[in-house]
């Protein structure tokens, strides 16, 4: 059984990832009136993902004997001046997201609730990737939005074109192809093949 503690934090961490579904899926909402549909689909599919979270942790606290709550979440206004805005504000929220699982984690530790404590394990290595992805689309957004950033943008593509598909990275490592040529059986190929077989025959 969780102690009082525990328990009101991962409920509060319920409604938390409850809360992410709510304001990815407006974002997404957001990003379709600005026809950026590909935007659009990665929070959507994101919104999805934190409603998986919100039950993952619905249904530990089910299976200690306490009981999870669902609280009242708010709705985000979609008031992003620019798509910029909006990967701030996700950015941010990701960074209190994590604020929170931490705290959690050491709670646990605090009270040796080992069991919450390795079950949140999963939670920081997920916010380790979620502040890396966000991050990195924000910070990729920002370089973009100048004139020097797109040039940037578009060597490194030319980059990933060219040098990442050239034929030479396409060659199976070295120690892959060293070994024994293949062995032919229909004699075509093998300049011993005939000899052989004459020497065979005729003994």
């Amino acid at each position: 059984m969780l102690s009082k503690t525990i328990l009101d934090k991962l409920n509060h961490q319920v409604n938390l990832e409850a809360a992410s579904a709510h304001l990815y899926l407006q974002m997404s909402a957001w990003l379709l009136t600005q026809s950026l549909d590909s935007s659009a689909a990665f929070f959507r599919a994101h919104a999805e993902e934190e409603k998986a979270h919100m039950m993952k942790l619905f249904d530990y606290i089910n299976e200690t004997g306490s009981l999870a709550r669902i609280g009242a979440v708010a709705t985000p206004a979609p008031e992003w001046k620019s798509h910029i805005e909006l990967l701030e504000v996700a950015y941010n929220h990701e960074l209190a997201i994590t604020k929170s699982i931490n705290d959690l984690v050491d709670t646990a530790l605090r009270e040796k609730d080992y069991s919450t404590f390795q079950f949140l394990q999963w939670y920081v290595a997920e916010q380790h990737e979620e502040e890396h992805l966000f991050g990195s689309m924000l910070h990729k957004a920002r370089i973009i939005n100048t004139i020097d950033g797109r040039a940037l943008f578009r060597f490194d593509e030319e980059v990933r074109k060219s040098v990442l598909h050239h034929e030479h990275h396409q060659q199976k490592p070295m120690f892959l192809q060293v070994g024994p040529a293949p062995k032919h059986h229909d004699g075509h190929d093998d300049p011993h093949a005939h000899h052989h077989s004459s020497r065979c025959s005729g003994h």
